[in-house]
């Protein structure tokens, strides 16, 4: 059994069903999608159908996801509407909103639902390792100090994070060690996808190589040092599919032994 992880697909079906095909991960590996289905590309309905067709996946809802129900539900309690839009809509909802009115009104419904019940983060635990798995980041000093006996820290941790952070956050994630890593390199691995690979080079503490490989971006790991043992303690997952157009790929990423599998974006895809 292998564990697979893939994020910010930003409506790019078919390159998704390509890299899928190429890692050929079995009916019952687990597989978790980081959010950020949809807007921007060509295909946000495909991706969302897709993904929640996947038999024991557990998928994230990421940023976008968030402004596409804050247009399409109401969003939050004093939340201008018209501002909502024109978020979603200087962010790529047009294609989104434009896939989702062939849709029925039962079928619209449906998978609407489904979005909104996305939770905001995942555990995992591959090799004896453990990943927690959130669509932008963590912020660690939102750990509780003292965590009720009994309970689980990263649960705690992760209960202790506001959706915003793990919707939103980028420099204050990207920028400094989680401090969960310790000196034998042991602990828990933080997966995150929101922002790509290029500019997380660029926030980084420290990165294990450069985001661009033959012009292309690839994914990076971050914090890898003395204090954790050498081992990263963030991986940072989002390779520019919805933000770097002839640059940007779709990437699958194993997370048994860090084989990643990228596909191009074709013309139209």
């Amino acid at each position: 059994m292998a564990t697979y992880v893939f994020s910010d697909v930003h409506g790019h079906l078919v390159p998704l069903l390509r890299a899928l095909d190429d890692a050929s991960p079995a009916s019952d590996d687990p597989i978790y999608v980081l959010g950020d289905m949809v807007d921007r590309g060509p295909d946000s309905v495909g991706v969302l159908k897709l993904c929640r067709s996947i038999e024991g996946a557990t998928v994230l809802m990421g940023n976008h996801e968030q402004m596409m129900l804050d247009c399409l539900t109401g969003g939050g309690e004093g939340m201008d509407e018209d501002l909502a839009w024109y978020n979603w809509a200087i962010n790529g909802g047009q294609e989104t909103a434009a896939g989702l009115a062939e849709l029925d009104e039962e079928e619209l419904d449906e998978l609407i639902g489904w979005v909104a019940s996305l939770p905001l983060h995942a555990r995992c635990r591959v090799r004896g390792r453990d990943y927690l798995l959130v669509h932008a980041g963590i912020r660690p000093g939102a750990a509780p100090a003292q965590v009720p006996e009994g309970a689980d820290p990263l649960d705690a941790l992760l209960a202790a994070q506001s959706d915003e952070d793990l919707l939103w956050i980028r420099e204050e994630f990207w920028g400094r060690p989680t401090g969960l890593v310790d000196g034998r390199g042991e602990g828990p691995v933080v997966v995150a996808g929101h922002t790509p690979t290029l500019v997380v080079e660029r926030l980084a503490d420290r990165c294990d190589r450069g985001a661009l490989y033959g012009g292309l971006l690839r994914m990076v790991s971050l914090g890898a040092c003395e204090a954790t043992g050498g081992v990263a303690d963030r991986l940072a997952i989002d390779c520019g599919a919805g933000s770097a157009p002839g640059s940007g790929r779709v990437m699958v990423l194993r997370l048994d032994d860090g084989e990643q599998f990228y596909q191009m974006i074709k013309p139209g895809e």
